[in-house]
């Protein structure tokens, strides 16, 4: 089987087929991988779930994996790979409202470093019958479309983000004391520059962007309420409805993603992740 990448939307993704995952890709396969991800930002590969050892030498074909913040979620062996079980364990850990589980918000991973992950890589271990869908959208998409008012409005402005923001309807997950001085506030560009494109995308994270520089609470709560409504419009969307065994790869600098939470309790939902380290953004 050659390999085929077709589109999964025209948002954002792409599905890649004729690769086998069980040995060593070319370089050519490499290359064309690459560059459709650089176009896509986002690819699936169906396949089975993977042995820890196995993810961890596929993610390095696009970077350096780097040690997830929160210790209690890296794997035994493979501390580069975090265990991720968002089951519904009881009936009292579905909130009523939803938007009160932390995975409900849109959000990009790692933000509140100086220097974030660049990609995320995620498999699904095992998947409830309905819901528990991973939900993206394009903020360089959203960028390129503003008109040029809108863009000089936001040339420029540099935000802060942090470990946890009350303009977040749901809070963050505890840290311990070292964890907590590994994570002060960060101050990142609202429009960031793609190092491997030169493109710009909004890099807002709803779940820790807590200001912008220099404005006043209420203004800069106005500017990024509209930052998130603007970035977050269907047109800008791509739902993707997991398969046990998918493996989603997708660019941090350009998407935003959130979880449709809304799964029975006690079907268990469980995902290996690694992120990739990236550079500061510019």
């Amino acid at each position: 089987m050659s390999l085929e990448i077709q589109p999964l939307d025209d948002a954002l993704g792409a599905e890649v087929s004729g690769l086998d995952l069980s040995r060593d890709l070319t370089s050519e396969e490499i290359g064309a991988v690459q560059d459709a991800f650089l176009k896509h930002h986002l690819l699936c590969f169906r396949s089975d779930p993977l042995a820890p050892q196995d993810f961890a030498t596929l993610s390095r074909h696009f970077g350096d994996p780097q040690l997830q913040l929160i210790r209690k979620s890296r794997h035994d062996d493979v501390p580069e790979i975090s265990v991720l079980d968002s089951t519904y364990k009881r009936p009292e850990d579905k909130p009523a409202d939803l938007k009160l589980n932390r995975k409900a918000g849109w959000h990009t991973d790692d933000s509140y470093f100086e220097v974030p992950a660049k990609v995320t890589l995620l498999q699904s271990i095992e998947i409830p019958d309905i819901g528990g869908h991973t939900q993206f959208c394009n903020t360089r998409k959203a960028y390129e479309e503003l008109p040029d008012t809108d863009k000089k409005r936001v040339e420029g402005l540099l935000a802060v983000h942090a470990y946890d923001t009350m303009r977040a309807p749901a809070r963050a997950q505890k840290r311990t004391k070292q964890e907590e001085a590994e994570t002060p506030e960060v101050v990142h560009p609202l429009i960031r520059t793609h190092e491997d494109t030169g493109a710009k995308a909004f890099y807002f994270n709803p779940n820790r962007t807590d200001r912008i520089v220099d404005m006043g609470r209420a203004e800069s709560d106005a500017l990024l309420d509209w930052v998130h409504d603007t970035i977050t419009q269907d047109k800008y969307r791509y739902d993707h409805e997991w398969r046990v065994g998918d493996i989603l790869i997708w660019d941090n600098r350009c998407l935003v993603h959130s979880v449709n939470v809304d799964f029975p309790v006690g079907q268990t939902r469980l995902h290996q992740r690694i992120l990739l380290k990236g550079s500061r953004p510019q």
